[in-house]
């Protein structure tokens, strides 16, 4: 019988002797095909990681003789020219045939993939056990012997991020059913080689804390924190600076035999789990998005095989939701094991926002874990360990609207390959860019586009019969999906008014949104403006009112400064702010511009707080509505403070 070895010393045994693998590239090509067992691999992709980009022009012939020498090793009474049964010839490249229980890296996903459905079934301590068992295998840095250089490639890397991987749900697991101490070794090796990974450290500092070793938990978080700062310059993240402090206060205790479950005696099968089909109904007067549902496939497809996040981010009202529900529905058959939609309410008016714990309990009902085998307390690491748990091995859409800012966002991004998540959010969330997530920024669609949304919404033949008043009604609702469609349900309501009538009112109410305004929340633009407004610090809350008194097309910071009163270098700041949150838009470099509807938004908030046409102090913002401003809501007359500290309903 013959034995693999990769997870360590790259070694094969054929019964009890240990065979000689020969030179180092012939080495190398056996580790490819290990990590890959099962699976061919391209005679280009073998040159590539034996010689680094650069081979020699005999390089493929020389990879057929290492092929053909490691086929005599591995079948040394093979005849000569014979295909065998283990180093197989394939269409452009080679394959390495093996039992799972011959290789000790399929034998590790094996159990892997068995500790991931104990997880997922609620089974912590069986799940435990099995990643420990997988983990037992791991010896050392994938394909030792093999030259450093070689080891680079991208298929050795691949099966370390596996073995960190299954060490981080391993400690969940552990972590869950009280046998942190099965897998304290695996966690330990694998922030060794792996020592700035800060789940590693973070679960490594829980770990230790849950084993009643409190002091080297706290002495394991001092010596990360320490190799961040001298080697990237940064603080550690929020995931460790949790940890750290959940061993502060104590929160992390060990947990005595007498209450772990006795899982052990449960059968291994997975249980059936939901299919969920949450996304809401495709908007049926969707129009145009050609170009931006064509990036979000591109995304899509050139994410195949890894986890991957797209943030779609615009000013209010610009139609993200939209875009996300309608491209979900489009490619909803490229994830078989269902979609998901969750609210995450970052802005919403009348309700507060959605907190992860909230969301990933939402998340597992939704994919039918039974509530008795979701964690009790709301600890994001547990919860989110078996969320991702679950999602292991399944291809599901992510659709997560409404994000406030990353840390929102982050514990629900899911961790599996075949799996994406489509964010939605009015701020540009950069620290989600920074992690790796595709940004795509809406802008107004074309008039084109705007236009065939608003006879979509009226009927074309009304948009036909007056094509000049169609025109007006959309340049003067800026183009911005959710103006079109405050506008259009009201021509809609009123089908004996001519389009001409509706344009006339929009006319006779430049300069204010008085004709955007509705009964209900989710279509008033006005009050889609203010969530985003509330949501500013104080000077550039402000600093956002007095654009409306430039008289230009645009403004650079330096302007800003003089109209605001401001130090260049803070008012810079604020239009940063302004940008982020797609208050302003940066459309060259240094230039900001306010949309038409946003300039008429931001001379609403001018008039109620400042005196008319100049700026005012910080001090001298208005607490009262003046007598011209009766009509505005009454929280317009509140800071952005203010408007925080009020009750969400």
């Amino acid at each position: 019988m013959m034995r693999f070895e990769v997870l360590g010393p790259l070694r094969v045994w054929h019964g009890e002797r240990e065979l000689d693998l020969g030179y180092p590239q012939q080495r190398a090509l056996l580790g490819l095909l290990l990590v890959q067992a099962g699976r061919p691999v391209q005679l280009s992709e073998i040159v590539d990681a034996l010689w680094a980009g650069r081979p020699p022009a005999t390089a493929r012939n020389v990879v057929r003789r290492y092929a053909g020498s490691l086929r005599r090793l591995l079948e040394p009474g093979l005849p000569p020219r014979a295909p065998g049964r283990r180093l197989l010839r394939r269409t452009g490249g080679y394959v390495l045939e093996a039992e799972t229980d011959e290789v000790d890296l399929l034998r590790f996903r094996d159990l892997t993939r068995r500790g991931k459905r104990a997880a997922v079934t609620g089974r912590p301590e069986v799940a435990a056990r099995h990643f420990a068992d997988a983990l037992s295998l791991w010896q050392g840095r994938v394909a030792m012997g093999v030259p450093a250089a070689m080891r680079e490639h991208a298929p050795f890397a691949d099966v370390e991020r596996e073995l960190a991987h299954t060490t981080q749900m391993a400690a969940d697991a552990a972590l869950l059913c009280g046998r942190t101490e099965r897998v304290l070794p695996s966690l330990r090796q694998a922030v060794e080689l792996d020592p700035l990974n800060e789940s590693l450290h973070a679960r490594l500092v829980l770990s230790l804390a849950a084993c009643g070793l409190q002091a080297e938990a706290l002495a394991a978080y001092d010596d990360v924190r320490r190799r961040l700062d001298e080697e990237l310059g940064v603080s550690p993240g929020p995931e460790l600076g949790a940890a750290h402090t959940r061993v502060l206060r104590q929160q992390v205790r060990p947990l005595e035999r007498s209450t772990r479950t006795a899982d052990t005696a449960r059968p291994d099968p997975v249980e059936p789990y939901a299919r969920p089909a949450q996304l809401p109904p495709d908007l049926t007067v969707f129009a145009g998005r050609r170009a931006e549902l064509a990036t979000l496939t591109d995304v899509a497809a050139t994410s195949v095989g890894a986890p991957a996040t797209i943030l779609i981010s615009g000013m209010a009202g610009i139609g993200k939701t939209a875009l996300a529900v309608h491209w979900a529905h489009q490619v909803a058959e490229r994830f078989p094991d269902g979609q998901l939609h969750i609210e995450l309410r970052g802005f919403d008016p009348a309700r507060p926002a959605l907190h992860p714990p909230q969301a990933l309990r939402m998340m597992l009902g939704a994919l039918g874990v039974p509530p008795d085998r979701v964690p009790e307390e709301d600890c994001v690491d547990a919860l989110g360990g078996l969320y991702r748990s679950v999602l292991a091995d399944r291809r599901i859409l992510i659709v997560l609207d409404g994000a406030a800012d990353a840390e929102q966002i982050r514990p629900l991004l899911p961790a599996s390959p075949g799996c994406l998540a489509v964010v939605t959010s009015r701020t540009a969330l950069a620290g989600l860019i920074a992690s790796g997530a595709h940004p795509l920024r809406l802008e107004p669609p074309s008039p084109a586009d705007a236009r065939c949304t608003l006879g979509l919404r009226i009927g074309p033949a009304r948009l036909a019969a007056e094509p000049e008043a169609a025109d007006e009604i959309v340049a003067r609702c800026g183009r911005l999906p959710l103006a079109l469609a405050v506008v259009a349900a009201r021509a809609a309501g009123r089908p004996d008014f001519p389009l001409s009538a509706i344009a006339a009112e929009l006319r006779a109410s430049h300069g204010s949104l008085d004709a955007f305004s509705a009964v209900d929340g989710a279509t008033d633009l006005r009050a889609a403006f203010l969530c985003s407004y509330r949501l500013l610090p104080p000077e550039s809350a402000r600093l956002f009112r007095l654009l409306s008194l430039h008289p230009g097309p645009d403004i650079a910071p330096a302007a800003a400064a003089t109209l605001a009163g401001l130090p260049a270098r803070r008012a810079r700041l604020a239009l940063g702010e302004l940008a982020d949150s797609h208050l302003v838009t940066e459309h060259l470099p240094g230039r900001y511009v306010l949309h038409d509807l946003l300039r008429a938004f931001a001379a609403e908030l001018t008039e109620t707080y400042d005196d008319a046409g100049r700026a005012p102090n910080p001090g001298q913002v208005r607490k009262s509505p003046p007598k011209e401003a009766v009509s505005l809501p009454c929280h317009f007359f509140c800071t952005p403070a203010d408007l925080r500290s009020e009750p969400s309903g």
